[in-house]
């Protein structure tokens, strides 16, 4: 699975500022072959399964669609602050190069709901431990947190500790 996720993943150096190296996920996306691989490679990682996805802005929305899609699920957004047009509870973090705000929903999950919450990279852990935070806020259960790759230099796995992560590629 590593080697699906790292074949399909251009680095772009600079972007968005100087000196970040940006991981491109979208020719994985557009291959349908290694994309199916990837989907239900996160699926066979749960096999207890999970209620909904959740996907974190803007690439683990992808994801996220085609795994509920794939287990018959249902999917909700972690959006940007502003994006949603309902009352929504929201989480600030440090991003590795800048401040962030995301949203969810209040009413985004049923009490106790399992939800697997998908992103395509692990980095710093801000994020992740932003969408973590507000689906349990929101009333979800976290039944997993997956990603298609990890940063691993960055340490985000330490600082969602002792959540597990699931990561397809860590580099």
């Amino acid at each position: 699975m590593a080697a699906v996720v790292e074949n399909g993943t251009v680095d772009v150096p600079d972007f968005p500022k100087p000196g970040i190296v940006f991981k491109d996920l979208m020719p994985l996306f557009a291959d349908g072959a290694a994309f199916r691989r990837v989907v239900d490679g996160i699926v066979a990682h749960y096999p207890d399964g999970f209620d909904v996805v959740a996907g974190v802005e803007a690439r683990g929305f992808v994801v996220a669609a085609a795994v509920a899609y794939a287990t018959g699920t249902g999917v909700v957004p972690v959006r940007k602050a502003g994006k949603l047009p309902r009352k929504a509870l929201s989480a600030s973090y440090a991003l590795e190069y800048g401040e962030a705000t995301l949203e969810v929903h209040e009413d985004a999950f049923i009490a106790g709901q399992r939800v697997l919450v998908v992103d395509d990279v692990l980095a710093t852990g801000g994020t992740a431990g932003a969408a973590l935070d507000l689906v349990e806020r929101a009333g979800g259960t976290i039944a997993g947190f997956t990603v298609l790759m990890e940063l691993a230099f960055l340490k985000g796995r330490e600082r969602l500790a002792p959540r597990e992560v699931h990561a397809l590629l860590t580099v």
